[in-house]
């Protein structure tokens, strides 16, 4: 592998993880709530579709404040 590509992926292990560490904080949180709810269909697509946090997020501000959770 040529030298510059590597160090490129190198330099962005620090984003990846980053990203990692975003998408699974609003994964559980919004888990935690739809399970919480019992929000079967809401729970199932958060744990299985990969949305960088966006559908998590979605299904959080859609059920705030709805003294559930």
């Amino acid at each position: 592998m040529d030298h510059q590509i590597l160090q490129t992926l190198v330099n962005l292990i620090p984003v990846i993880i980053v990203f990692a560490v975003w998408e699974a904080v609003w994964k559980l949180i919004a888990l935690w709530k739809a399970g919480r709810n019992n929000h079967l269909a809401w729970f199932i697509c958060i744990a299985l579709i990969n949305t960088a946090g966006i559908l998590p997020i979605v299904y959080i501000l859609k059920y705030r404040g709805k003294n559930q959770g």
